[in-house]
């Protein structure tokens, strides 16, 4: 039968390096008295778990700024390479995220929304898509589950369609 530590690695890795860390520091603070360098270990184990928490937060982003130019853009193209880009970071999403990161990534939504919509705008306007640029709401209009739904796309706001 698995013991805990071993069971939340298999379960949630990210939950599994927080708990793995804690106990590190844990084991340091009663001064145990071992070859191993107990607090560096738990920061190296800490970022294991970062790591992939970083990663499932990036590729959030770049659904986000993908989804607005695929939802405000009136332009046919480059749609493919928007569609293809939110492909790609779901799979990457999939690969890294757990229960834990789930939860923390969810919760965080809103805040990570600033830099893909400037993002958004920038490139919008420099494709002279000004309008559009202007039109992009302030706050988060996506879902986390759509957001990582493999079959959602936000409606085209100019009635374009990608599933022709």
């Amino acid at each position: 039968m698995a013991t805990r530590p071993e069971r939340l690695y298999e379960d949630d890795f990210y939950a599994w390096t927080r708990d793995q860390a804690a106990a590190l520091r844990q084991l340091a603070a009663r001064r145990w008295n071992g070859p191993l360098d107990l607090l560096h270990l738990a920061e190296e184990v800490e970022d294991l778990g970062t790591a992939a928490r970083n990663t499932v937060r990036s590729q959030l982003q770049r659904i986000i700024e993908h989804a607005l130019k695929l939802e405000y853009s009136p332009a046919a193209e480059p749609r493919a390479g928007w569609l293809n880009s939110i492909d790609d970071a779901r799979g990457a999403i999939e690969n890294a995220i757990t229960p834990a990161i789930r939860a923390e990534v969810q919760q965080g939504l809103q805040d990570l929304y600033a830099r893909p919509r400037r993002k958004a705008a920038r490139d919008l306007a420099a494709q002279g898509e000004k309008d559009a640029a202007r039109a992009l709401p302030q706050d988060c209009p996506y879902g986390f589950d759509e957001l990582l739904a493999d079959e959602w796309w936000p409606a085209n706001r100019h009635g374009l369609r990608d599933d022709d």
